[in-house]
């Protein structure tokens, strides 16, 4: 064998021995159960993801909440054994306190101009979120949040009456039953459904997909239909991982995640009135939509619950700059209208 049949031979043997190079697998983490369309567009986004890096980057999937509630997703994430994840406001609020002012009650009468704050602020709340150690790969609009209850809701008074539920260490959804007065019953997310099969509380709260998807109102009977708040969430990389990808899967893992997102937001959108209307065909009652005076003292309430946040979850600063600009767009809003 000539001394160049014989390089080439070894080089051969070498290609031939050596691993071919490992596929990175992004493991993510929520929620959202399998079968929702949450999963649906998240298997989508993997998929061409895989493709468009030639196999070498995909997601691995924790649905369901079998990764644990939020918190516990965030702390797995920070000593690695996650790396990303689907949060709601409850998980943002662990990365990011400052982005828990989108999910204030009764701040945004509609989701336009929940829109419209995120883009005003977007480089505030990308920095707290970068300063909490995630990367924000979207946004995710979750939908008005709505009281679902096993005995009808009318009033304040009625709400006072129930055993109601309130997710264990959420600042906002305890402030703003604070002042509405009620004394709610804390609960980690994972035990709500075993919590009314108990009788242990007996109304919840959440849009309209998400009490669906987790099937919520096979128990409940009654929907109020005041929206508290617009609830949004977010898909988070550890920024750790995030900076170890190689260049250009960060800008194709970046470009196919806003790709997705938006597409599973307007099917959010359309599917949160949809499950509205299905949970009214199955039995549950919606109540009538109050005079303008109780909508006013529920934005009373909201200014009050806001203000007892400020310093402590966000910052009062942040919190006085988004209410002028939504003075600001109610008023161009009055204008052309």
């Amino acid at each position: 064998m000539t001394t160049s049949s014989r390089c080439a031979a070894v080089l051969l043997a070498a290609a031939l021995a050596a691993p071919a190079r490992a596929q990175t697998a992004i493991k993510f983490a929520t929620l959202a159960p399998d079968g929702s369309t949450w999963m649906k567009v998240l298997t989508e986004l993997s998929m061409d993801l895989e493709k468009a890096t030639n196999r070498k980057l995909k997601f691995k999937f924790y649905a369901g909440g079998v990764s644990g509630d939020e918190k516990d997703v965030v702390k797995k994430i920070r000593i690695g054994q996650l790396h990303a994840a689907g949060f709601t406001g409850v998980g943002l609020g662990e990365v990011a306190p400052e982005t828990r002012l989108l999910d204030a009650p009764w701040l945004f009468r509609s989701h336009a101009e929940l829109e419209a704050v995120r883009v005003k602020f977007a480089k505030d709340l990308e920095s707290s979120l970068d300063k909490g150690g995630f990367v924000l790969l979207g946004w995710t609009d979750l939908g008005s949040v709505r009281i679902f209850s096993k005995n009808p809701i009318s009033s304040v008074e009625d709400m006072r009456r129930s055993r109601m539920w309130v997710w264990e260490g959420d600042p906002i959804a305890l402030a703003a039953y604070k002042a509405l007065g009620v004394s709610p019953i804390p609960l980690s997310v994972v035990d709500v459904m075993q919590s009314l099969q108990t009788g242990m509380i007996d109304a919840v709260y959440g849009p309209p997909l998400g009490v669906v998807a987790l099937q919520w109102h096979a128990k409940l009977k009654h929907v109020y239909p005041v929206p508290m708040a617009e609830s949004t969430g977010a898909v988070l990389v550890s920024k750790k991982f995030f900076d170890a990808l190689p260049g250009g899967q960060k800008a194709i893992l970046k470009e196919l995640a806003a790709k997705h997102l938006k597409r599973l937001n307007e099917l959010t959108s359309v599917e949160n009135d949809k499950a509205l209307e299905a949970v009214r065909k199955q039995g549950l009652r919606v109540a009538e939509k109050p005079g303008d005076d109780i909508l006013r003292r529920y934005a009373e309430l909201g200014l009050a619950a806001r203000k007892e946040l400020a310093g402590k979850l966000f910052s009062k600063d942040l919190l006085d700059r988004v209410e002028d600009e939504l003075a600001k767009l109610r008023a161009r809003t009055a204008q052309k209208g």
